[in-house]
């Protein structure tokens, strides 16, 4: 980085001020897990809500601390007790970058999982170095990835995305290229992030950036709103009230195999 980084705000997410506020950096900063909880979700949510304020502001590049992007959204969450709340909170910062308007960058290291990934994925351009996994182990904990459900098949086509949500398995960075799920690899995916906002998006003008975003995703906006509420139905209505959905959960925090009683 070769311009002065103002940290507006520290702590568990940090936000970083580039080029004079043209650029922000958003950065998970409790390595190495960077679980993505509610308390992150509602302070992700607290900055994009300022981003579509911010007028001169041109790309936010969401980063993390530590050799993992995130471990993805926290499986304790899960539970009965807390799943609506954690559901409304994590799909609310969704709703947060959509209002904003603003261009998103992912810059991913390490693992990014779930939650992770379906936040990398919801960026408008997906940096990640080669070492990078990428995956929805959403399934192996019996429960679904409902913004992956909803918008993976738009970056990789519906085979490869049912695939990846079907499986649970993790994909290498340079599987991910191949496929579209990432857009760039790079060593310094931070340093390929940069770069890119500064030669393509700095020398636009910041409100046109925003009608053109606006007007690329209309169609994907409108769809990620009304079938984001669909899958959530069905996850708190449904699927919750199986056992396997309290026997994946349990055995994850048990540290034991799951035993599938298959209702």
């Amino acid at each position: 980085m070769d311009s002065a980084v103002e940290v507006l705000r520290d702590g568990p997410v940090r936000l970083e001020s580039l080029d004079d506020g043209a650029i922000w950096r958003v950065v998970l900063a409790t390595p190495k897990a960077n679980i993505l909880d509610m308390e992150k979700c509602d302070l992700l949510s607290s900055i994009f809500r300022e981003a579509a304020e911010a007028k001169s502001l041109r790309a936010v590049i969401i980063d993390a601390d530590g050799p993992h992007f995130s471990f993805g959204a926290s499986v304790q969450e899960h539970l009965p007790e807390q799943i609506e709340a954690m559901l409304d909170g994590f799909h609310q910062l969704f709703y947060s970058i959509l209002d904003s308007r603003v261009v998103t960058l992912a810059s991913v290291r390490g693992q990014c999982l779930g939650g992770a990934m379906e936040l990398a994925i919801f960026c408008n351009r997906l940096f990640a170095s080669p070492d990078a996994f990428l995956g929805q182990p959403e399934i192996v904990l019996g429960v679904l990835a409902p913004v992956a459900s909803v918008m993976l098949a738009d970056r990789v086509g519906r085979s490869r995305a049912e695939n990846l949500l079907l499986s649970g398995a993790s994909m290498s960075a340079p599987e991910g290229l191949a496929i579209g799920l990432v857009d760039e690899l790079a060593d310094d995916p931070t340093l390929a992030a940069l770069e890119y906002a500064r030669e393509h998006l700095l020398p636009k003008s910041a409100s046109s950036l925003r009608y053109a975003l606006q007007a690329a995703r209309m169609g994907f906006d409108e769809r990620v709103r009304k079938s984001l509420a669909e899958v959530d139905r069905l996850f708190l209505e449904d699927l919750i009230k199986t056992a396997d959905h309290q026997e994946g959960l349990n055995a994850f925090l048990q540290k034991r195999q799951q035993v599938w009683k298959d209702e």
